[in-house]
């Protein structure tokens, strides 16, 4: 992913058609070929795999080890994942860039990484329907099935998109501490999902990767505009 200067050194205002046209063919096209892909290796874990019962063992293991306090802890980690929180926390992030910048299409990044994310997330979850783990849950379970993590997905998204902005504050400590902080949040989130007995560990690492991918799809959505002025004069 690049740094935020990618955004900072193209200030030139594009049309909304442009908008519309390079975020189909350059982050929901990609993104179509990523949900097969994840549809693809959930198929494959509860298909020939036969759903592996070492997962649901190392899921077991976290449970000797639960305390009153991390129980707190995970909890409030677990949330910091939820649907309800990654929603009203990225639409405070986008009025709050839209306000600093007044760059709509690039306030609106943060919510085409959560919005990619979940798109994915919720239809690959309903094609592949795996259960969740045979493990002393601590939490009620969402509608959804348990692969991939939407929680560690959406978390994952976000945070990174945040961290990336990150690196536009000045200040070096600072600048350092809110990164490291915004990469830390997906960590722990995958931590609480895993010690909750919620998802087995595929489901946290494609929810990884999906929130990856889902970033570096929002954060690279818009051509810069001398390559689009240079696609166009080349049609």
């Amino acid at each position: 992913m690049t740094s935020a200067d990618r955004w900072a050194d193209d200030g030139a205002r594009p049309t909304a058609r442009r908008v519309g046209r390079d975020l189909v063919r350059r982050a929901l096209a990609p993104a179509a070929a990523w949900w097969a892909v994840v549809v693809g290796t959930g198929t494959l874990i509860v298909g020939p795999l036969g759903d592996p019962a070492g997962e649901d063992a190392a899921v077991r293991a976290m449970e000797p080890g639960r305390t009153p306090v991390l129980d707190t802890l995970t909890s409030l980690w677990s949330n910091v994942g939820a649907t309800e929180f990654i929603i009203g926390a990225c639409l405070a992030v986008m009025a709050v860039l839209w306000w600093r910048t007044r760059r709509w299409w690039f306030a609106i990044v943060p919510g085409i990484a959560v919005a990619v994310q979940a798109a994915v997330f919720v239809t690959a979850a309903f094609v592949v329907q795996r259960d969740r783990p045979e493990a002393d849950a601590l939490d009620v379970a969402p509608p959804t099935s348990s692969f991939p993590s939407g929680h560690v997905g959406a978390s994952t998204a976000f945070y990174v998109v945040l961290a990336v902005l990150s690196r536009r504050i000045r200040r070096p400590a600072l600048r350092w501490a809110a990164t490291a902080a915004c990469l830390l949040v997906p960590v722990l989130v995958a931590y609480a999902r895993l010690y909750r007995g919620m998802h087995h560990p595929s489901d946290v690492v494609v929810g990884v990767l999906n929130g990856l991918v889902c970033a570096w799809l929002a954060w690279h959505y818009l051509r810069p505009q001398s390559a689009a002025a240079g696609g166009d004069q080349g049609r």
